[in-house]
Order: structure tokens, then sequence, then C-alpha cells
């Protein structure tokens, strides 16, 4: 694993989501209050951003425009049909006004 710099806490509004590529990972980060969340910005059904997709802060998910399949933002698993398999997820760390992603 190594750990890289995603972006700031600048680019990304509190109850919203933002699609970052680095090398050949799509990263879809999601920022609820204070906490931050990220995982694959592919949808598992069909492969839709799922950074432009709606933002559920309650259930902790991220809803495929698309479809309608809604992702965890902790696991990645799928929550509801047409998608059945997760995308995957990863650890993010908040640096002062740096976010750092940790990459397979």
């Amino acid at each position: 694993m190594t750990e890289e710099k995603l972006c700031s806490t600048d680019d990304v509004e509190p109850g919203t989501a933002r699609r970052f590529d680095f090398g050949p990972h799509r990263i879809c980060v999601v920022r609820i209050g204070d906490d931050w969340y990220a995982i694959g910005d592919r949808c598992t059904h069909q492969d839709v951003s799922l950074s432009e997709g709606e933002v559920h802060p309650d259930e902790l998910e991220i809803e495929c425009w698309k479809h309608g399949s809604c992702f965890s933002l902790v696991t990645g698993e799928p929550s509801s049909l047409p998608a059945t398999k997760p995308t995957p997820v990863y650890e993010l760390r908040v640096d002062g006004r740096d976010v750092f992603v940790e990459l397979p």
C-alpha cells in the first residue's frame, strides 16, 4: 500500500461527492460534515460514475444516478439492485487541509 495526496479539503464541499483520477484508480470522495469517505467511482452494474449521484448522509450511501443502486460509503457493498457486487473502498486521512488516500 502507498499513501498519496489526493486533494485539498477545499476541493469537496460538505454533503457532496467528487471524482478524482489517480493513476488507474477512479475514486469517488464523499464528505459528510467532517467525515470523509472514498470508494471506487464505478457503479458495478454498469460503468457509470458514482460521484455524479446523490449522497444520502443519514444512510452513509451514494446512489448511482443511472439506475438507482445505492452503495455503502463504509463497505462499498450495494444495498439495492440492479448492482450486486461491491465497489472498492479506500482509507482516507485528513492532515490539515490535505486529504491522503491509501492505494493498493
